[in-house]
């Protein structure tokens, strides 16, 4: 569907409308009575999120390349049939492919203070040729004072689908040496910044070095904790059992072509996730759904 095709079917004055970046994307631009967003078509791909009287949620790099078929830095990437690379080692994408295709809108709708969308992907050219066909994956966005996100994965085949997936959210705080992650403590992680050792998470968790922890086994609620920012985000899942705690830190961020260097201490990424020991097999003709249920409070210190 092209943008006029999106703005004659889905557009609701004052609230919903459809453009495209000069490089070709198009993306959902989103006024609710109670919060602003940007989503594009690419990936389905929740790029913004701001409620009524709160700085920006979600972190978007100024340096994204904003190109068809390259990811975007920031946001929300939706990670499917892989997080991170193939454990069979054949070549794919990173994160897989899902985050670099164009979905289809299929529903737009206000239901009380809230915008509802829901964008679908099927199988494509580029699905088949990495082996994953008889697939069906539906995006439901609730956007308002609240962000609901709903991933649903349908496997229409005679045999199990085996799959990871992944939220791979980027939340925007104020400075990273002054958070905490909450909700975690006792859970045990894989550090991939060690070789993937085990290890326990002991209290709250304090960013002072690049971080990239796969936490197994966790369905809790993590409270990021922005004191400089003078409020908490709170990010609640069902549906999901793992959960990613990532920051570039400097160092790393050097390395990121697509992120200003100065951008790391902006974001953390707390991500919603199936992967690793959690990866889902789905039987044949069933459904999973993972969601996550984002709310943003002030504090005062």
């Amino acid at each position: 569907m092209d943008l006029t095709q999106l703005n004659e079917h889905f557009a609701i004055p004052g609230v919903l409308s459809f453009h495209a970046t000069a490089s070709g994307l198009t993306y959902a631009s989103i006024t609710a009575p109670h919060a602003t967003a940007t989503v594009y078509i690419q990936g389905a791909h929740l790029a913004a999120w701001q409620p009524s009287g709160q700085k920006p949620v979600i972190f978007l790099s100024r340096k994204s390349d904003f190109l068809p078929g390259k990811p975007i830095r920031g946001g929300v990437p939706i990670a499917f049939p892989w997080f991170a690379n193939r454990h069979d080692g054949k070549p794919g994408p990173s994160h897989g492919f899902a985050r670099i295709q164009d979905w289809t809108l299929a529903f737009a709708a206000v239901a009380g203070d809230d915008l509802h969308l829901t964008f679908t992907l099927g199988s494509t050219e580029i699905s088949r040729n990495l082996g994953f066909d008889n697939f069906r994956l539906a995006f439901q966005l609730t956007i308002g004072r609240t962000l609901t996100m709903q991933l649903t994965v349908a496997n229409d085949a005679p045999t199990p689908l085996i799959f990871e997936e992944a939220l791979h959210t980027y939340y925007a705080v104020t400075d990273i040496h002054e958070i905490t992650v909450a909700g975690l403590e006792g859970v045990t992680y894989l550090d991939k910044m060690d070789d993937l050792k085990s290890k326990v998470q002991q209290g709250p968790i304090t960013i002072t070095q690049q971080t990239d922890r796969v936490y197994l086994n966790t369905t809790g609620t993590c409270i990021v904790r922005d004191t400089a920012g003078k409020r908490r985000i709170n990010i609640a899942k069902t549906g999901s059992n793992t959960t990613v705690v990532w920051n570039p830190w400097e160092s790393g961020a050097q390395k990121i072509a697509d992120l200003d260097p100065t951008e790391w201490h902006e974001y953390v990424a707390v991500e919603t996730v199936n992967a690793a020991a959690n990866a889902i097999t789905l039987a044949p003709k069933a459904t999973h759904v993972m969601q996550a249920h984002i709310t943003v409070e002030d504090i005062t210190a």
